[in-house]
């Protein structure tokens, strides 16, 4: 693991060029359009997936669906962490052990407060924050 920790931190000193080639060569893939900081995310998790072999099934499995036409929500788990660009800044999101919200150094009631305090207009929190998906109906 040490490689990816020395990977990790050569990415937050790169230009956006340097991120763009080091996407590139790493994945075989376009670059995203993204922020300079979503690409550090982006890259940052590419590299540690592929050190520790990615998203397990069942989480690859919950990503991708069962068929359901209604819009489901991920649970709050202890640990998760969200992240979100909005407006050129990104926005981070954590839960805490006891299943509490905190962002910008507030304890949250609602991911759907956080949304709004973010964009100044009413959201569905888990909507914001891509927890919520549309399923296609069977």
């Amino acid at each position: 693991m040490a490689g990816v920790d020395h990977a990790l931190q050569e990415i937050a000193s790169m230009s956006r060029t340097e991120l763009q080639d080091r996407w590139a060569k790493l994945t075989g893939r376009p670059v995203p359009k993204l922020s300079i900081a979503m690409l550090r995310l982006a890259l940052g998790y590419e590299l540690q997936a592929r050190a520790k072999g990615g998203l397990s099934r069942t989480a690859r499995q919950q990503l991708d669906g069962s068929g359901d036409a209604r819009p489901q929500a991920m649970p709050l788990t202890p640990g998760l962490r969200l992240v979100r660009e909005w407006q050129g800044k990104v926005h981070v999101v954590t839960v805490d052990d006891a299943g509490a919200i905190h962002w910008n150094g507030q304890r949250w009631k609602s991911l759907s407060e956080v949304a709004r305090a973010i964009t100044g207009t009413r959201w569905s929190g888990p909507a914001f924050f891509g927890l919520k998906q549309r399923k296609a109906a069977a």
